[in-house]
């Protein structure tokens, strides 16, 4: 048996598959806590690969390793390889401000013709200029820029402070599409980092694109890995987990975790100056339109603490309770909102009745107003010329059967919920068994198919509430 591993190297955690290359079956697996926080030495990401790969069994018997990680992430480097200051993660948000600044300087539809993507806050290229403009004296030792998956795929070919080859930095598509300086055509645009830097960028060394299925490189020895392996080109999370789910063009993946992600394999692309759909590019050669939104399962999650009932109860409750929760519509914005961008905006519960207000009929309303919210980011990718070919829905909102239910008759379409699974670390093993052999493999993923009736009227009830009722009715 010829084993390969994927990484997933997330916010919180980095998990190790081990997998068969025949039958993609998952051999063992590991699996090492992050620290908390939206700034994080990288070398603890390292340390964290490293005690996940022994919680795996060490890769003794495995012939290639590629990596999965967050996108966005910024790993500025000085001279000597070391960084110059924590790498910060895609959810920090001291960048909001540095990103407006990009787009108003640079302008919303260049951005999105040039790049694919409008920056927010979560951009690389926004916490660029942030630290440019916080700390210029650091920014001024920059000598490389890199990704995170970027950083441990280099660390894994035993480069780092002690072998400072900053030149042997890589990337791929899918990732690099998510810095706000790399063009639709997958070519770094300096100009738009030099801005971001707010210096001549000419000289930063920048991770070299490798086309999918290209080999990074090999491992060098370390504790746990021995030398020789064929490395992956890796990717970021969202093409990770596209990839090891096999989606192809005209499958949309529906991702339920504390935030919610719509995001579409096409061939088609279409900037969108909104900055509603990003325009990442995949892991397969294709684009990754995406749309993220910031309430998702945590909606779930306030509903079991207010109704004082655990997931599998209230899925039970919401059922019980008709289709449109009796007028009942909730729109979630716990957190406020990406999709729309409404940072300040606040939840609001509408049709509010003596009749509507039941323990059932809250909680379907609570799981109604979280699927309007992603079937509005669909309607996003649609309006750019997505068509659905079938519809994915992943995380662990997505094994309530409630939320089976309720996202098939809200998107109007046959849902496809797959066997849970470390999907991301699983694409990155479809990178290394690609690198290992030069073909993609074809990988079988077990789905159930759940179909109920159309509910067009939810939709309507829930486009029929303001989105902000503090900013409609002040005019903005």
């Amino acid at each position: 048996m010829t084993l390969v591993a994927g990484v997933d190297s997330s916010t919180q955690s980095c998990k190790v598959v081990v997998r068969d290359l025949e039958t993609g079956a998952t051999v063992r697996a590991g699996r090492a806590p992050h620290p908390d926080g939206t700034a994080v030495d990288p070398e603890r990401w390292w340390e964290a690969l490293l005690a996940a790969v022994a919680d795996a069994g060490g890769l003794d018997d495995v012939a290639a390793i590629s990596v999965g990680a967050q996108q966005h992430g910024m790993v500025a480097l000085d001279d000597r390889g070391e960084p110059v200051f924590d790498a910060l993660l895609w959810n920090d948000v001291r960048s909001a401000a540095a990103a407006a600044a990009l787009v108003d300087e640079l302008g919303a539809e260049a951005l999105a013709r040039r790049t694919g993507v409008v920056p927010v806050a979560s951009f690389t290229i926004a916490k660029v200029r942030w630290l440019a403009d916080a700390h210029p004296e650091l920014a001024a030792r920059v000598a490389a820029i890199a990704l995170p998956h970027d950083w441990l795929t280099w660390r894994l070919r035993g480069f780092g402070p002690a072998a400072p080859e900053l030149s042997a930095l890589t990337t791929d598509a899918s990732d690099a599409s998510g810095t706000g300086w790399t063009t639709v055509d997958g070519e770094h645009d300096r100009t738009l980092l030099g801005a971001a830097l707010r210096r001549d960028a000419s000289d930063v060394v920048l991770p070299r694109v490798l086309p999918a299925g290209a080999t990074a490189g090999v491992t060098a020895a370390h504790p746990g890995i021995p030398a020789g392996l064929a490395i992956g080109v890796g990717c970021g999370d969202n093409a990770g987990a596209a990839l090891g789910l096999g989606a192809a063009d005209g499958d949309v993946i529906v991702s339920l975790g504390t935030s919610g992600v719509v995001t579409a394999v096409t061939r088609a692309f279409a900037p969108d100056a909104t900055g509603t759909v990003a325009g990442f590019a995949d892991a397969s050669g294709l684009r990754l339109p995406l749309v993220a939104t910031l309430n998702a399962a945590r909606v779930l999650d306030a509903a079991t603490r207010l109704l004082g009932v655990d997931h599998a109860t209230l899925g039970e409750l919401a059922l019980a309770a008709p289709a449109g929760a009796g007028g009942l519509v909730l729109r979630p914005y716990l957190e406020g909102e990406r999709t729309p961008n409404l940072p300040t905006a606040t939840a609001t519960l509408y049709g509010i009745t003596s009749r509507s207000l039941t323990r059932e009929g809250f909680a379907r309303a609570s799981i109604e107003g979280m699927v309007c919210g992603l079937a509005d980011g669909l309607d996003s990718l649609e309006r750019l010329g997505v068509e659905p070919r079938r519809v994915l829905l992943i995380g662990g909102a997505a094994q309530s059967p409630a939320v089976q239910r309720v996202a098939a008759a809200v998107l109007g379409r046959p849902i496809a919920v797959p066997t849970p699974g470390e999907y991301v670390a699983a694409g990155a093993a479809v990178q290394a068994a690609w690198a290992l052999t030069g073909a993609r493999p074809s990988w079988a993923v077990e789905a159930a198919t759940v179909v109920e009736q159309p509910r067009p009227e939810v939709r309507a009830a829930y486009a029929a509430t303001p989105a902000d009722p503090i900013g409609d009715a002040a005019g903005r």
